[in-house]
């Protein structure tokens, strides 16, 4: 494991960040890091397509929000 250094502001970002998605800092940096690069390595994608991928890719997986359209037309 390394150091990167980043400038204080975005270490402010990062720190805010990682009380709102419950994550140490390290961990916040790490996401950001490995999610901006699948995005750059994957433009054609959005963001949600790429965490959906990852998520099924570690056996994730979670009932869509989409109402059934038979009890919405019912």
């Amino acid at each position: 494991m390394g150091i990167v250094n980043i400038d204080d502001d975005l270490h402010e970002q990062v720190r805010r960040a990682s009380k709102v998605s419950a994550r140490s800092i390290n961990a916040q940096a790490a996401y950001w890091i490995r999610i901006g690069m699948l995005c750059e390595m994957n433009p054609t994608l959005s963001y949600s397509e790429v965490l959906k991928h990852e998520l099924e890719t570690a056996g994730v997986s979670a009932p869509s929000l989409t109402p059934d359209r038979a009890a919405v037309d019912a």
